[in-house]
């Protein structure tokens, strides 16, 4: 195993609008009735969705 290998942010990590994103990976919408998708890169902000702030959640790494 690699010593310098970076740990991963878990899958299901949730973030907000607003935020800095800790992993590149596919984030997902948290909304019951809504299963919107985004390619967000580590370092990037996370958007608003439908011009509201919402929480993003991390379900596939890059």
């Amino acid at each position: 195993m690699d010593i310098y290998a970076r740990a991963k942010v878990p899958l299901g990590t949730k973030k907000r609008t607003g935020e800095t994103s800790p992993e590149s990976g596919v984030w997902k919408v948290d909304d019951l009735y809504d299963s919107t998708t985004a390619p967000i890169a580590k370092g990037n902000i996370f958007p608003p969705y439908k011009s509201k702030a919402v929480t993003w959640v991390l379900i596939q790494y890059a």
